[in-house]
């Protein structure tokens, strides 16, 4: 080979490495970056798209559902919610045979959808009774919360107990549908 020919070459050379390298950094690792996000996005929404058509398919139940939640909460007029939450604790106490001894309501307002209630409940009767109490507590329908529960016996025998209750209830307020 003569001298010029190899220096030609190797210049042609130099640029197609060049070229090259170029091309593998800047052009075909971002798109095959780009082309695997671009893979991962399609499969998040297909997974979504399967979610919502199986959402779909259950619309009626959501719906009913719901309904039947809302129905369930306390009223949003804080007085209200306090009648309906202190009527049904008295129901509940009568049917169980137990002695509501305290009530102690207070709201908090965590949102502008919904209202808190949360209340320290006493009751006194025999383990039977307050067992009972609990039970008719949670089986009802209103939406509430037992946080927390603390029995202590009230005599030596362990005959008459005090049952304390932390319970939190749930008032939905009414929003104008358009």
């Amino acid at each position: 080979m003569k001298i010029e020919n190899r220096q030609q070459f190797l210049v042609v050379l130099t640029i197609a490495a060049l070229a090259l390298l170029v091309t593998v950094n800047f052009i075909l690792e971002p798109l095959g970056g780009w082309w695997s996000d671009r893979q991962a996005q399609i499969k998040t929404l297909r997974t979504k798209v399967a979610e919502g058509g199986k959402l779909i398919q259950r619309e009626e139940g959501v719906r009913s559902r719901w309904s039947q939640m809302q129905a369930d909460a306390l009223p949003g007029n804080p007085s209200q919610a306090e009648q309906k939450f202190l009527k049904a604790m008295d129901e509940w106490s009568r049917n169980a045979g137990t002695e509501l001894t305290s009530i102690m309501p207070s709201w908090k307002n965590e949102s502008t959808n919904y209202l808190t209630l949360s209340c320290r409940v006493e009751a006194a009767g025999d383990l039977g009774t307050l067992a009972k109490f609990l039970y008719e507590l949670e089986r009802g329908p209103m939406a509430l919360r037992l946080e927390s529960a603390e029995l202590s016996a009230r005599d030596n025998a362990g005959q008459q107990m005090t049952l304390g209750l932390e319970i939190n209830g749930l008032a939905l307020i009414a929003r104008d549908r358009k």
